[in-house]
């Protein structure tokens, strides 16, 4: 910093001020500093600053996994809003397993964060004991069918699957298949199609076959557990699946295969990500709030959430979802 200090023209002081983003200094200043310290390779010791502060600036993210563009948009959102605040993201990934959400919690919080964002509601209650004693400020994602430790940004994955339900049910369809993925660990997927399954019982239409991959989801996955279910002597007549990813596999095979959508088969899935509008067919979906997931989380961590009045009653944001009433369905 001496040599900063010297190559800029200023006090050690001043570079000080620059590089930690606090106090007064003028652009002119701010940019020969900033300049000099380029040229000479400086790069701040923030193990330093968090050792003086008791925190790193960091803010930790629990993804359960990167195999699904949703969760990414997630963290773009806690990315942009982190931007200028000289708070940084870092993240690790579950896999969906409670055990290593838990060994990943642990190991993130020994780092002290600002915070930390942990998707879905249901955690270890070694995970929750962890945080609690940590006594840092969370933020849970994608779910708020239960109760959050702390606040909760998301939808109802519940009422997601049950609107889907209605909508099909509405447009005269009785006999309904259902291909997920995950195995059953995805919580919020296992939510929803209890919503769909639940609402389709209550109006006496049935679920003719299930099938639930073992591991993550992808197009082709989705295509061939489509292609399954339809060859299937007494196929349904609608099938409902997790994702888009799926669904969009389901698609493929029936452009393929020349079968009618939705005239011989009704499709529907969830997310509403932006690569369905280059699919031919426009799919019916599930829009969800993923990048305002990211922001809202984001903000209540570093102070910023406006509502956030009472920091330590559990609270529940309900950010929505929007129906795509698409050509499938």
């Amino acid at each position: 910093m001496d040599d900063i200090a010297a190559a800029a023209g200023v006090s050690q002081m001043t570079v000080s001020r620059v590089m930690r983003g606090t106090g007064q200094t003028s652009q002119e200043v701010r940019q020969r500093v900033e300049s000099a310290a380029r040229k000479l390779g400086y790069v701040p010791n923030r193990l330093a600053t968090a050792l003086r502060d008791e925190t790193a600036p960091l803010i930790a993210v629990v993804l359960p996994t990167l195999g699904n563009r949703v969760f990414s948009e997630v963290l773009n959102g806690v990315h942009a809003t982190l931007a200028g605040t000289g708070l940084q993201p870092v993240f690790g990934v579950t896999e969906y397993s409670v055990d290593q959400e838990e060994t990943l919690v642990r190991d993130l919080l020994s780092w002290r964060p600002r915070g930390i964002i942990l998707p879905g509601l249901e955690h270890s209650d070694a995970t929750r004991a962890a945080i609690r004693a940590s006594g840092v400020r969370v933020a849970e994602v994608m779910d708020i069918d239960g109760e959050p430790i702390s606040v909760a940004f998301g939808l109802s994955q519940s009422a997601a699957g049950r609107a889907t339900a209605r909508h099909m049910l509405s447009k005269g369809y009785r006999r309904f298949g259902y291909i997920g993925s995950q195995g059953g660990l995805d919580l919020r997927a296992v939510k929803r199609f209890d919503g769909f399954r639940a609402t389709i019982r209550e109006a006496g239409a049935q679920i003719v076959a299930e099938r639930v991959l073992p591991g993550a989801s992808s197009m082709t996955d989705g295509r061939r557990e489509t292609a399954a279910m339809l060859s299937a002597q007494d196929p349904p007549d609608a099938i409902y699946y997790s994702n888009d990813d799926l669904a969009a596999g389901g698609i493929m095979h029936c452009l393929a295969e020349g079968i009618a959508i939705p005239a011989q088969v009704a499709l529907a899935g969830f997310n509403g990500l932006a690569f369905l509008e280059a699919l031919p067919v426009r799919l019916t979906t599930i829009e969800t709030p993923r990048l305002q997931m990211g922001v809202q989380a984001a903000l209540h961590l570093i102070g910023q959430d406006k509502d956030d009045a009472d920091t330590s009653a559990p609270r529940i944001v309900d950010l929505g979802f929007r129906l795509i009433d698409g050509d499938t369905c």
